[in-house]
């Protein structure tokens, strides 16, 4: 397959800049593994449930990652925090060129050092003057809205761009299928029967980089962090379906299936994968030639994919990040 084959057209007038007035007021495509679309509001998924179910939240938090740095002679340095090392941070910098010794000040009285450049184009720098790196984040960063956003970010996305189930801070972007989740709907999805689980996984920046490549099969995945808890582990190998929140809660749980306690997956999904735990899948809309529209084809079938998508654009749905949701079901799953 080539990177075309996951083109499809996207009037720019669709991306969503802003989230809806309420958290469950999006919007829900229900796509069944045959038969026709369905669009309703978001809290119809509640009917979509039997009762039977397993669940899988993904409970990572969005961290405000982006941070204004300045070198000892001035030059800007824009850094974008990716996750901790021992002796430091690895990030993205941008901004004046950076050598091994390069000093950077950063906000809060810290200072970072530039060790090296890894292969990614990624960062390794040391840390001085910080104490409580999750506490210095919060204090100083800046909320890293994704790129297709126009605008900076404001105090809504503070609470907008965040689950009500998030726990673990580490994740640069958000799961943004849980988005759409209200204590009260998961309460009543609970009530229902179905049981809730979680599992983190910390998204990062990679799930914005664009496939480069021609030949999907050679593209490399970004690396990320993840655990399954034992609990989860047991709840989604049982015998009740399973129906994942996100693309992230769907790479963490088919890693595990692979490589179990790793702690770590550049798992690359795309049509032709075989799936061995996930039954159901809810997502938001993905961007074309993305990674993301890929897993999605893997799970339901490309031109089912495209077909539901042409769909959504002929509803006038709101794509991406802060966009309405697809509620996906696999043809060999045990969901129905």
């Amino acid at each position: 397959m080539t990177l075309d084959d996951f083109d499809y057209p996207l009037p720019p007038e669709l991306i969503a800049q802003t989230p809806a007035d309420r958290r469950d007021g999006s919007r829900l495509l229900h796509v069944p593994a045959a038969g026709p679309f369905a669009v309703g509001p978001f809290g119809g998924i509640l009917d979509r449930f039997r009762g039977d179910e397993v669940l899988v939240l993904n409970d990572t938090k969005v961290v405000p990652a982006r941070l204004a740095g300045q070198k000892p002679s001035g030059g800007a340095v824009e850094v974008l925090f990716i996750e901790p090392w021992s002796d430091g941070i690895i990030a993205l910098t941008r901004g004046t060129r950076l050598k091994p010794g390069s000093v950077i000040a950063l906000p809060g009285g810290a200072r970072a050092e530039f060790v090296e450049r890894l292969p990614d184009g990624a960062a390794r720098l040391t840390l001085a003057g910080v104490d409580d790196l999750w506490g210095w984040l919060q204090d100083n960063g800046q909320l890293p809205l994704p790129p297709y956003i126009e605008r900076a970010p404001d105090d809504v996305d503070a609470a907008r761009y965040q689950t009500v189930f998030a726990e673990k801070p580490g994740a640069v972007a958000a799961p943004t299928a849980g988005l759409h989740f209200t204590p009260a709907l998961l309460q009543a999805l609970q009530a229902k029967g179905v049981a809730i689980h979680k599992v983190t996984l910390h998204v990062g920046p990679g799930t914005f980089a664009p496939v480069r490549v021609e030949d999907v099969a050679t593209h490399q995945m970004h690396s990320e962090r993840f655990e399954v808890p034992a609990a989860t582990w047991a709840a989604v190998t049982g015998a009740r379906p399973v129906v994942a929140v996100g693309t992230t809660v769907v790479r963490a749980l088919e890693a595990q299936a692979r490589h179990p306690g790793e702690g770590r997956t550049d798992l690359f999904i795309y049509p032709g994968f075989e799936f061995q735990v996930v039954d159901g899948l809810l997502t938001n809309f993905h961007l074309p030639k993305s990674t993301l529209l890929m897993l999605v084809s893997a799970f339901a079938g490309r031109e089912r994919v495209l077909a539901a998508y042409a769909h959504a654009v002929a509803e006038r749905m709101r794509f991406f990040s802060y966009g309405d949701a697809s509620l996906w079901i696999r043809e060999d799953g045990r969901w129905t």
